[in-house]
């Protein structure tokens, strides 16, 4: 809030409403350079590559802050890794970690000149095949670890589909040797929202240990995953905290393994998530007999996180700053149950007020769907005290652009 008024920038969110629309996805470009220059900060004692982690937010204009800023990025498909070169990165500042793809994707991102990240034996095998060591590869151990909020976000235990097994090491040697592959990289990703440092010191040492069967390595990579706070009060990851602590063992590791290699990591939701809102508009308020009810003009098919994960998000009316406050329950528009927040207190709510739901950055329009036939919102980037359109809302034209009608 600023003066007593919900605001970004010095711009009212109601002023962001009315001149662009609603729903309406709003990022604050400051809040992400921030985010980066702590996490430069906090590993400033080693060569330090971060590749943001692009399926968090894919707007073409937050890759370029991205690039302005100093990151290199993560990518999960082909089309995340066009994106990234289009929007200027270099081939060579883009890692892309495919997951149960084709090969032929793989081969199509071989062409484009990025590094591969594999995480299964068959596709090594078949890079080694294919490749041999004319092309250098990284692979994904998955280190056997549950960490994060929850087994929906966590992916590197023992029953997890990214990674090949440490267990299968000895494995992974053998292809590496039989077709002489060029290794460079190991990745270990263990999950999201990992609070302490000794999570990451545990996926370390693994990877260390690894580490030692490569002579050819340039980096390893310790994928992301830090919590950031969803509502007041969250315990978040103590980025300085990790920083000091992996640096000193990642340096003793190096001085082991004879060479100062680099040390990656792929945040996404930590730099993108504190700066976004869903700015939405109250369609109805609706007394129950069990709840009150504030229906907006949005749901699941623009926040899935709520539904999917049981996600929390901070909810207000800007609208109304200093009413009095009420007991609601926010939903969406969509035939289905698509809660936003329950039993939430907000100042007082009437029909066309502008609820603003916060740290919807990641995974927010990323996710996005066409659920109920229902259009995907515009997005606005504020950066240095400006609002920028930076993507149109859908329109019913688009929705129906790629559909082939037939004569019946």
């Amino acid at each position: 809030m600023e003066n007593s008024v919900y605001a970004l920038q010095g711009i009212p969110f109601t002023q962001l409403a009315a001149e662009y629309g609603s729903p309406l996805y709003v990022y604050d470009g400051e809040k992400i350079q921030s985010q980066v220059k702590r996490l430069q900060s906090a590993f400033s004692g080693v060569d330090l590559k971060i590749k943001y982690a692009t399926k968090a937010l894919s707007n073409v204009n937050i890759l370029k802050l991205m690039k302005q800023f100093g990151t290199g990025l993560d990518a999960v498909s082909l089309e995340e890794v066009k994106l990234g070169l289009h929007a200027g990165f270099t081939a060579e500042e883009i890692l892309y970690t495919p997951n149960c793809v084709s090969f032929e994707e793989i081969q199509e991102a071989v062409k484009l000149g990025v590094m591969i990240n594999l995480d299964n034996i068959p596709m090594l095998e078949r890079f080694g095949t294919v490749y041999g060591d004319s092309v250098p590869v990284c692979i994904r151990i998955n280190p056997h670890i549950m960490a994060g909020g929850n087994s929906k976000i966590s992916v590197g235990h023992i029953d997890s589909k990214f990674g090949i097994s440490i267990l299968q090491l000895k494995h992974v040697l053998k292809v590496v040797a039989a077709h002489n592959m060029h290794v460079v990289g190991l990745h270990v990703h263990t999950g999201s929202d990992i609070l302490d440092a000794d999570v990451f010191l545990q996926g370390a040492e693994i990877l260390f240990e690894a580490a030692m069967e490569f002579k050819e390595l340039n980096f390893l990579d310790f994928g992301g995953g830090f919590k950031v706070g969803y509502r007041a009060g969250d315990i978040t990851t103590d980025i300085e905290d990790v920083g000091t602590k992996v640096t000193s063992a990642f340096k003793a590791f190096c001085a082991q393994y004879g060479k100062k290699l680099e040390l990656w990591f792929e945040p996404g939701k930590f730099l993108v998530s504190e700066c976004g809102y869903l700015l939405t508009t109250a369609n109805v308020v609706k007394p129950t007999p069990a709840s009150t009810f504030v229906g907006v003009d949005s749901g699941l098919n623009h926040l899935i996180r709520p539904m999917l994960y049981d996600a929390y998000h901070e909810i207000y009316n800007a609208s109304n700053p200093s009413g009095t406050e009420r007991v609601y329950s926010i939903v969406g528009y969509i035939c289905e149950t698509d809660t936003l927040g329950a039993d939430r207190k907000l100042t007082e709510v009437t029909e066309g007020d502008i609820i603003v739901i916060k740290n919807a950055g990641a995974y927010g329009f990323s996710m996005a769907s066409n659920y109920n036939s229902r259009l995907r919102p515009a997005e606005v980037l504020v950066y240095k005290g400006k609002a920028h359109l930076i993507r149109k809302r859908e329109t019913f034209e688009e929705l129906l652009a790629n559909q082939l009608e037939i004569a019946l």
